[in-house]
């Protein structure tokens, strides 16, 4: 563990305690048990109880406390059942991970109320978990908001649409918030993830065979945006930079083709 990483893990700046939305597998375990080793305590949210309650019981074995919540941040009265859960604590630190494409179809054959969901995870619940927890942070002058990206948002794409609509809200709403929030001691980032072996993404039928394709692994995408949290807005994650800096190109036809091109073959045409 570098010193960069655990200087972005100090529970002094960051903790007692930290909320991680979508922390039952994949990135979101890999932030736990990191924060876990370093001594925050956890209260973990996600929708599936049984990998959720494997995950708290590899960070209770680090001798922290650790909370879970299993519910689906998207139905009626699930930010208030976050508030209710963490009411009697401190939180320093809120990682939103959950926020999957739900609902990979061409839009005019998908389903409007699945699609809203979509950007319900993406949209709506951030929005409402950082206005619950960064006045508390913003009033203490320290604390950290982590929010998971996607390349998804640089671009459009088949099968996307919503998707790749509510990632780039994500990036857009961490660069304002680093902006409102930094003179009170809040670190803010956007980490944008690209193609990951994630339990989300190997449900979602992505083949991380295509040649040429990198592919991070969880433990490598927490620990970077762990290290750079101090340093926001945003950080693409070591290996998809290229691809981002694509994504800028003047000539969107050109970067919407390559883009559709490069998701035909992560699903296999």
């Amino acid at each position: 563990m570098t010193e960069r990483t655990e200087s972005a893990m100090d529970s002094r700046r960051y903790g007692p305690w930290a909320v991680i939305t979508g922390g039952s597998e994949g990135v979101g375990a890999a932030f736990a048990r990191l924060l876990a080793e370093a001594g925050l305590n956890l209260v973990l949210i996600a929708r599936k109880r049984d990998p959720l309650a494997a995950t708290a019981a590899e960070c209770r074995a680090h001798g922290v406390q650790v909370r879970t919540l299993a519910t689906d941040l998207t139905e009626p009265g699930a930010i208030g059942r976050v508030v209710d859960a963490t009411a009697d604590i401190e939180v320093g630190l809120l990682i939103h991970n959950a926020g999957a494409n739900s609902h990979s179809r061409p839009f005019l054959d998908g389903d409007l109320t699945a699609f809203q969901r979509v950007i319900d995870l993406n949209v709506a619940v951030p929005m409402a978990l950082v206005h619950h927890f960064g006045q508390s942070m913003r009033d203490r002058r320290r604390g950290g908001i982590l929010l998971a990206g996607s390349l998804s948002g640089n671009h459009g794409a088949m099968r996307q649409s919503v998707y790749g609509g509510a990632k780039a809200f994500v990036q857009i709403f961490a660069e304002s918030l680093w902006v409102e929030l930094r003179e009170h001691g809040v670190d803010v980032l956007a980490l944008v993830l690209g193609a990951t072996r994630t339990p989300a993404m190997a449900r979602a039928g992505l083949n991380f065979d295509v040649p040429g394709l990198v592919v991070s692994e969880p433990e490598e995408v927490a620990r970077e945006g762990l290290a750079h949290l101090p340093h926001g807005p945003v950080r693409i994650v070591s290996g998809h930079e290229v691809q981002a800096a694509s994504a800028a190109d003047a000539d969107r036809a050109k970067v919407v083709l390559e883009a559709h091109d490069r998701v035909r073959q992560l699903l296999n045409g």
